[in-house]
């Protein structure tokens, strides 16, 4: 027997079947903190700053110990995790301004090319709805890797690094639209050398943080009857210090005997310590309100939700200066919890992150995994998760058996950092082994460095004597995954030229 349907009826089983069946695909909402230290969050041993929406979120699903961003700066990092291709196959490796190269821009760093493939744009073929709220930099609006050109269908917020480290902007971006938001913006550089340091000295008409997380919220619930993959790179906690005066006050006075006056970069601050720990508390607050948009919408228990973060913590300010870059105090807050080096570093500092994934059903709450990971490795772990194909010639492991409790990585490929900046510097990772080349574009390049892991977390005890072997096969990694990159050269010593 033939069943007929009036058209009034086939529209309403259209509207109530189909969000149905796009409800089935899996979300993905990908929260990116930026110069986040390892040590930073409740989760992973802060004791002075409280984050109980990130905890609620580990709690909840998966804390990794052993996660490491793509680099240890901000572009390249971000790169490495769009692109799926490591440091010795990226297109950026370091945090170059367009307009060195392309003076046809004003603002923005160098772009991907048209050839570079991201992660958003195979979601975005699948037919998802993507979307980028926070800091780009992996090309100008209206370049090779505009936003809009590189998989999202709605970019809101800084395409700007350098324009970034104002939290009172001039400017927005909406896709290719410049929004005037404070006339006149506050800089992100100043110093005072005397007199009072006010807080409201640095104030602007327009918060732009509270513009991206109330934007991440309305993407949410427009898309929320079909699949979605949000991309959330927030600013916090990167110097300037600009937090709002009403989050730096929740901290307590006795902490800042010190005013910072801009000496190391950036803007002054009459309460570093309690200005540093209201960013972090802030994103924590973003994160919150991330979730409660998810459970409002009963989006939860089928959205995949990330929170990483693009490298550690702010590195230390010019010989003789007090505080570290913009006034922040990584000693204070135990940001490393005793790893080495900061941000700028391939000490485990500068590139290990925290890192929490959440998906009810699917990974076990409250778990801790010690697999380890890198950026390279979200491409195809994102692919394997929604169920899409990633292409052939990703530098990443795929890590959803892991997360799923299907499956490890007991023979995962060596873990590599090719980074031209602060220096010139690459490291290794071979199973618990990390080895370190330091000064690589100095008259004295550092000898290798060899650390075993597993015993040696804060990289304190150099095996390279009594470890050859290990710097042999570390040597072969290099030759094999190193590519020619013009725009971002390194010449790795004892190895053929990398141009």
């Amino acid at each position: 027997m033939k069943l007929k349907l009036s058209l009034a009826t086939f529209v309403w089983l259209s509207m109530v079947v189909a969000p149905a069946v796009a409800a089935e695909k899996l979300n993905v909402v990908f929260i990116l903190a930026d110069d986040l230290g390892w040590g930073e969050l409740g989760c992973y041993g802060q004791t002075k700053i409280s984050t109980p929406n990130l905890d609620r979120l580990a709690s909840q699903g998966m804390r990794f110990t052993r996660h490491y961003s793509g680099a240890p700066v901000c572009a390249p990092s971000r790169c490495v995790l769009m692109t799926g291709k490591h440091l010795g196959h990226a297109e950026i490796r370091g945090n170059l301004p367009a307009k060195k190269l392309l003076p046809e821009f004003d603002e923005g760093q160098y772009p991907l090319t048209d050839q570079a493939v991201t992660v958003v744009q195979l979601f975005q073929k699948a037919g998802y709805a993507t979307g980028a709220m926070g800091k780009w930099g992996l090309g100008p609006v209206g370049s090779t890797g505009d936003p809009n050109r590189k998989g999202f269908d709605l970019f809101f917020g800084y395409n700007c690094q350098s324009v970034a480290h104002s939290y009172y902007p001039s400017h927005v971006w909406r896709n290719g639209e410049k929004i005037v938001i404070n006339m006149p913006p506050i800089p992100g550089y100043a110093k005072q050398p005397e007199g009072d340091v006010k807080i409201d000295d640095w104030v602007g008409k327009t918060y732009a943080p509270k513009l991206m997380i109330a934007e991440a919220e309305k993407f949410v619930e427009a898309h929320r009857s079909r699949p979605f993959f949000l991309y959330l790179p927030f600013i916090e906690p990167h110097v300037a210090m600009h937090p709002p005066r009403e989050s730096v006050e929740k901290f307590p006075p006795e902490w800042d005997t010190e005013v910072y006056r801009g000496d190391s970069g950036y803007l002054p601050h009459p309460r570093p310590r309690a200005g540093y720990a209201a960013m972090i508390s802030d994103l924590d607050g973003y994160v919150g309100r991330v979730l409660a948009t998810l459970d409002r919408f009963g989006l939860a228990d089928n959205t995949l939700v990330i929170f990483t973060s693009d490298n550690g913590t702010t590195h230390a300010g010019p010989k003789g200066t007090r505080f570290h870059i913009g006034g922040a105090d990584p000693v204070f807050f135990n940001s490393t919890a005793g790893l080495r080096g900061y941000k700028g570093s391939v000490y485990e500092g500068g590139i290990r992150v925290p890192m929490i994934a959440r998906l009810p059903g699917k990974i076990a709450a409250g778990t801790v995994n010690a697999t380890p990971s890198y950026f390279a490795d979200w491409f195809p772990t994102l692919c394997a998760a929604a169920g899409l194909e990633p292409p052939a010639n990703l530098d990443g492991e795929n890590l959803w058996p892991t997360f799923t409790g299907k499956g490890s990585l007991p023979n995962r490929k060596p873990m590599l950092w090719v980074f031209p900046e602060y220096g010139g510097q690459v490291a290794v990772r071979l199973g618990d082994f990390k080895l370190v080349r330091q000064s690589l574009k100095t008259k004295m390049p550092g000898p290798w460095e060899v650390y075993d892991l597993s015993k040696d977390h804060a990289e304190a005890h150099d095996l390279a004597a009594t470890r050859p072997d290990l710097i042999q096969q570390a040597e072969g990694v290099l030759r094999r995954e190193v590519a020619p990159n013009t725009v971002f050269p390194l010449t790795i010593p004892g190895l053929a030229t990398v141009p």
